[in-house]
């Protein structure tokens, strides 16, 4: 790895909060989708407009869904062919139809 850019303190600072508010807001998501308060095609389609939420790994919000957790959540992705590396915004039409699909069953 390289080394990290030279910010100023105000960069640094900005840099800090945005950071902070995309964790909390990747973590209302989670929560909702745990809860039951927000299904899975709705966070996928809220990913086309939050850049917190397109640049989470996909397998964490199957892994958020009520019971699944992460050795089920990695099954379905497995299942579905996608790798658990990619993130939300990566999935293609065909991944998020065969995702939700998996999910559904």
């Amino acid at each position: 790895m390289g080394t990290p850019p030279a910010l100023t303190d105000d960069q640094r600072r900005l840099a800090l909060q945005k950071a902070v508010a995309n964790r909390r807001r990747r973590a209302e998501v989670k929560r909702a989708l745990k809860d039951g308060h927000m299904s899975l095609a709705d966070a996928l389609a809220l990913a086309s407009r939050d850049e917190a939420i397109a640049r989470m790994r996909a397998v964490e919000l199957v892994e958020s869904l009520p019971a699944l957790g992460k050795v089920k959540a990695q099954r379905v992705m497995h299942a579905v062919g996608i790798a658990d590396s990619r993130r939300v915004q990566g999935l293609g039409a065909h991944q998020r139809a065969d995702l939700l699909r998996a999910v559904i069953r």
